[in-house]
């Protein structure tokens, strides 16, 4: 006769409450049905086993399987379900905090056609007769949520002990797993999910019983088990793909990593010093337990507002121990690697999680999404625009809010990752909001019937995401927009977007780039941000004639078109005539947040976009007969290889002066004066702040390298709001001639020092020297320096003060 049910039970250490459960069981089960018992001794020092055994004595269905060393929960439960006979498997604690009548409960979920369910005390209808300590339960709660988080979304009591399972389904579960701790419910869990099993989660009675064996740092194992687990669940093919990833950020970069702080990427002009600074006053700061947002290391005495300069704080704060312990040069160049690989990965995560299944198809368009030309461009020295592997992660949540299903669940994520990408970088975040909203447009107007359904809930998972968001960065925000040293809006250049022929061109750092014809459609190497080649184009084109019959494809299309013509800007020259038109992002250019945006990035926009396409693409190759799908394979190549990037150049960095690297500086510059560079830092020439960041930070500096206030509206200009003196050393190391020098100069250079509180002014060995030195001479009143450290230095003792 087949048995009907198995009921495991685990059981360490269970000597005062084993008997009551085991009576308990065989009461309610009786002869109604079939079943057998098995309890699993996981090595117990006290009179479990014995007890076990009488109980098998009087009930012969009852079976003990004896063990002599503690394991742990989960190898106990394996043991036990292996042994199983029936057709169905409970689990239960030998606690019974859920009651045997339960099963019933369980037994219709089966009966409607699950494979598994599971005794739920946060599902609706569930009853709890007695609680734990509130501590207690506030850390199961907590440990719960993150187990959710991190492993099986969407069941909210994955450590419920009550749970019945097929007998089939639950032995080749459980042969499968490999934890022996807490966390082998987890595993199982995920074992249905991954085999597409249906499970119902059940409301169940509950009720907590003294003595039980869960204390804090088993929710601690749990989580260590899990990390164990989200690592197994890679499979080879997924992290052979991360490993291409790694590899590919790491060629990209390899001039530089022989040297991380010895050698410069010329192409970025200032920015690496600038990002090298953002790290190291980040660490500066969080060592020192002081405002991460806000320093007067740089443009003394105003400051910088470090909020509105995108130091990206979630990212640097983190770095904080690389930082200390390897310098901000390694931080930085660790940080634009490894994230850049990530982000690759995210989208190819993204990619197979809502487009294709095929992993190389979806990981070329991750590759694609990650390393197409304008990321390349971006990579020379703008973290925040190439380490963005959060954004496929915002726009995960944001599709699943589609589905309507948890829409609590991803709208409270969907508000922590937006909240988090606001402290890796606010513009990707408002460019690939910008992206949705297109590709919501274009999807709601060929699937009018999808948009009338999903719209309420979306909103109401917005909703919820903002009420998450807002308290987490509202104090962040304030002080960026209305903090010292707050700014409204960016002044650039009058037209900063894209021109039509930088669309099919070739970048500079591409196989087939051409150096002056991309530098001559660009603002300059960093701002490259189309250049996807005439072929890439092409090929797009068909592919969206090809699968025009999937709505999925006009989306895309719709997006990639229309952010394509937004970052034509405000207004542009149609190719190969003087005809200049206004361009579609003209209504945009003065509205609030748009104002600061350069209008040319919005074609990164397209870069994943594309990414998805090819993706698309190749997966219908593979169905297709061999003659066009190899057409169509050598089609994509003849696409993809001209922008292939590469290598980053990178060139030996200029030394840090004797002055500065040998702390000579400390006899010139006293407590509460600053170290004058001449000329003054400032976008064009930020040595200084690599002087600085050598010294640990250990002077400030007037001048800088950074976006702040000027004039009466508060316009973000690039560096420190120029002075008279600052202006005219900028203006002789440019034209290299000494201007007519009168008291009125030498007077408003006293005033200039003053305010800087200035100690020492400090020349360099540079281009226009003599006339810089000559200046200065004539500034001070014929006060010669004196050469020390490989520098001139005019020593300004109290006298300027």
């Amino acid at each position: 006769m087949a048995t009907e049910l198995t009921v495991v039970i685990p059981a360490y250490n269970e000597q005062d409450r084993l008997r009551p459960t085991l009576d308990a069981i065989s009461a309610h089960l009786g002869d109604t049905r079939s079943w057998e018992l098995i309890v699993v001794d996981d090595g117990s020092d006290d009179d479990t086993r014995r007890i076990a055994h009488e109980a098998s004595c009087a009930e012969p269905r009852i079976r003990v399987l004896p063990g002599d060393t503690n394991h742990g929960k989960g190898h106990a439960l394996r043991r036990g379900v292996a042994a199983s006979r029936g057709e169905r498997v409970l689990i239960t604690d030998a606690d019974l905090a859920a009651p045997i009548s339960e099963i019933d409960r369980l037994d219709k979920a089966l009966a409607d056609g699950h494979l598994a369910a599971i005794g739920s005390r946060a599902a609706e209808g569930a009853r709890i007769d007695k609680h734990q300590h509130p501590a207690r339960e506030a850390l199961g709660r907590a440990g719960n949520l993150l187990i959710r988080m991190l492993a099986v979304p969407g069941i909210r009591d994955t450590q419920c002990g009550f749970k019945l399972f097929d007998g089939e389904r639950a032995r080749a579960a459980f042969a499968a797993s490999r934890l022996d701790g807490w966390a082998i419910d987890v595993e199982v869990l995920q074992y249905f999910r991954h085999q597409q099993l249906p499970v119902a989660e059940v409301p169940v009675h509950w009720s907590h019983q003294h003595g039980s064996k869960v204390r804090a740092r088993d929710y601690l194992a749990t989580l260590r088990e899990l990390a164990v687990l989200k690592t197994r669940s890679l499979d080879r093919g997924s992290l052979a793909v991360a490993g291409l990833f790694v590899l590919a950020s790491f060629l990209l970069y390899a001039s530089r990593w022989k040297n991380p702080a010895g050698r410069y990427l010329p192409d970025a002009m200032q920015d690496q010093n600038q990002w090298e600074w953002f790290f190291q006053v980040t660490a500066h700061n969080v060592l020192h337990l002081q405002n991460p947002l806000f320093t007067d290391l740089q443009g003394f005495p105003d400051g910088v507002n470090l909020m509105a300069n995108t130091v990206m704080l979630g990212l640097s704060v983190p770095f904080t121990p690389v930082t200390a312990l390897f310098g901000p040069a390694v931080s930085l160049q660790l940080a634009m690697t490894l994230g850049l690989a990530a982000t690759a990965y995210a989208w190819y995560w993204l990619i197979r999680r809502h487009l294709v299944r095929d992993r190389i198809p979806a990981a070329i368009g991750g590759a694609l999404a990650a390393f197409a030309p304008p990321m390349i461009s971006h990579a020379h020295a703008h973290p925040n625009f190439i380490v963005l592997f959060m954004i496929p992660l915002i726009i995960d949540r944001a599709l699943r809010l589609v589905d309507g299903d948890r829409v609590v669940r991803d709208g409270v994520l969907l508000g922590l990752f937006a909240a988090y990408q606001i402290f890796l970088g606010e513009e990707p975040l408002l460019l690939a909001v910008m992206g949705l909203l297109l590709f919501a447009a274009g999807y709601s107007l060929v699937r009018r019937d999808v948009f009338l359904a999903v719209w309420r809930p979306v909103l109401r998972g917005l909703g919820i995401a903002a009420a998450v968001a807002i308290p987490l960065v509202a104090f962040p925000l304030w002080w960026q927009f209305f903090g010292p040293q707050s700014y409204s809006g960016v002044m650039h250049s009058p037209n900063t977007g894209n021109s039509p022929l930088a669309l099919v061109s070739f970048a500079e750092r591409s196989l087939a780039g051409d150096r002056e014809n991309s530098q001559s459609l660009a603002l300059n190497i960093t701002e490259q941000n189309a250049f996807y080649g005439w072929p890439l184009v092409a090929l797009v084109v068909g592919i969206v004639v090809r699968l025009w019959d999937r709505a999925i494809v006009k989306a895309l299309a719709f997006t990639c078109l229309m952010a394509a013509l937004l970052s034509l800007g405000s207004r542009f020259t149609i190719p190969g005539t003087t005809i200049e038109v206004p361009g579609p992002w003209r209504p945009l250019a003065h509205q609030p947040l748009f104002e600061s945006v350069i209008e040319g990035r919005l074609a990164m926009i397209c870069a994943p976009v594309l990414g998805m396409l090819i993706a698309l693409a190749l997966t219908r190759l593979r169905s297709a007969r061999p003659s066009h799908r190899g057409w169509g394979y050598a089609a994509v190549a003849a696409a993809l290889i001209p922008i292939i990037p590469l290598p980053l150049k990178a060139v030996d960095r200029v030394e840090v002066p004797a002055f500065i690297a040998d702390g000579m500086y400390r006899d010139y510059v006293g407590p509460g004066e600053t170290l004058v560079p001449v000329p003054l830092p400032d976008p064009a020439v930020a040595e200084p702040l690599h002087w600085q960041t050598a010294a640990d930070l250990d002077f400030k500096l007037p001048g800088g390298y950074f976006n702040g206030p000027w004039g009466p509206d508060r316009i973000g200009i690039y560096g420190a709001v120029p002075r008279h003196t600052s202006s005219l050393l900028a203006e002789v190391r440019g034209t290299g001639k000494v201007p007519e020098l009168g008291e009125a100069w030498q007077t408003q250079a006293r005033t200039d020092l003053t305010y800087w509180k200035a100690g020492a002014l400090v020349l360099a060995p540079q281009y226009n020297q003599d006339a810089l030195r000559e200046t200065v001479t004539r500034l001070l009143g014929g006060q010669e320096p004196e050469f020390v450290g490989g520098v001139w230095v005019w020593d300004l003792g109290t006298d300027s003060r």
